[in-house]
């Protein structure tokens, strides 16, 4: 009975061991999730945390692209409803200064909330066919004002990563993440703002230009833009496209690509945007001028792309995947959301609309 149960313990201990390692193997295995919030995440320019962001908008004159930024800056930072406001402009050399001051939502359940205030400047100049934004003097207050830190102190490779900069510092972690997610944010609300498909009204939202695009004429001086970022500083990319950045609302929901109705994207009556790419600081964004559709080919669920014949399409030729968001008029956010695989579309005829057909792999809708 004791040589048995002897041999029980022994067995019993082996299964454990090997057990621990194919886990421990597991692990290594796996793909470090934080790897984008690693060395480079937290830029810094003489010993300052900066973080920035430059894009290139070919044909935008200055004027307009400051206008654009102007708007999205002011109506950003109202939202914070606080004291959050742009503080300088100057048109003639296209610049403009914002101060921010937000709450970051590190955990939040029914018990307890853990959260930040983050204080920042944004400064944004604009040139012709080109705008860079930079995010500066990032400060956090925490614990209702008890504890005050700036990022240089706090965020940085020196402070947030273990010595051989693989790792995340425990306690400092969510800080990090949390600091480059909303950067992040904030460029992917820019480049939406610049990449609009028409000009912006001081104080008006854009039109929509809806004749137009159901008549299939050229946008002339409102085309689409096509927003190709030239420097990208923070060296990481993120977890999820940018189209997937509204799916986390839970006024969003996934449905059967098949579910979609004949009418959920109609000519004229919104905007069709297109993104390609998944990391919003290196992609594309363009607007479907002449509007499109949804509809079925050769049995799969698909979308119908349409640009006007002064567009641009090399870009969408050569990709092989694709998201289009459709913006109800008068609408901030997409009411459609739906990921596409390219099929093969047929020629256009020199001077006609370009048609792109995508195979819907995933439709959310609001």
């Amino acid at each position: 009975m004791r040589k048995l149960t002897r041999t029980l313990l022994m067995l019993g201990c082996f299964s454990l061991c090997i057990g621990t390692c194919a886990s421990v193997c597991a692990q290594d295995n796996q793909p470090n999730k934080d790897a984008r919030y690693l060395t480079g995440a937290i830029p810094e320019q003489d010993g300052k945390v900066v973080f920035t962001k430059e894009y290139s908008i070919p044909g935008m004159p200055q004027q307009e692209i400051y206008e654009r930024v102007l708007g999205w800056m002011e109506a950003r930072l109202k939202k914070n409803e606080n004291d959050s406001r742009v503080v300088y402009t100057n048109p003639e050399k296209g610049q403009i200064v914002g101060m921010g001051d937000e709450w970051i939502i590190f955990s939040s359940t029914a018990l307890s909330l853990d959260r930040t205030r983050i204080l920042y400047q944004l400064t944004a100049t604009c040139l012709p066919e080109q705008c860079r934004l930079e995010i500066s003097k990032v400060r956090f207050i925490y614990r209702e004002g008890e504890e005050r830190y700036t990022a240089e102190e706090w965020i940085t490779d020196k402070y947030a990563l273990n010595k051989s900069k693989t790792k995340l510092v425990r306690g400092l972690a969510k800080w990090r993440r949390k600091t480059v997610d909303f950067v992040d944010n904030l460029g992917v609300e820019l480049a939406e703002a610049l990449s609009a498909s028409a000009s912006d009204d001081a104080g008006k939202e854009d039109t929509r230009l809806a004749d137009n695009q159901a008549a299939g004429a050229p946008a002339g001086g409102n085309a689409p833009v096509v927003i190709v970022p030239k420097k990208q500083v923070i060296a990481t990319a993120p977890q999820t496209p940018v189209a997937s950045k509204v799916e986390e609302g839970t006024d969003y929901r996934a449905i059967a690509p098949s579910e979609l109705p004949a009418d959920a994207i109609q000519t004229g009556m919104g905007k069709l945007v297109i993104v390609i790419g998944t990391d919003p600081f290196n992609m594309t964004m363009m607007t479907a001028n002449a509007g499109g559709s949804v509809g079925k080919m050769d049995g799969k669920p698909v979308v119908f792309s349409i640009l006007s014949p002064d567009q641009p399409y090399q870009q969408l030729e050569q990709a092989e995947t694709y998201t289009v968001r459709f913006y109800p008029n008068g609408q901030n956010e997409p009411s459609i959301i739906l990921e596409c695989k390219k099929m093969p579309s047929p020629a256009s005829v020199e001077g006609m609309p370009r048609t792109f057909v995508g195979e819907i792999v995933k439709a959310t809708i609001k």
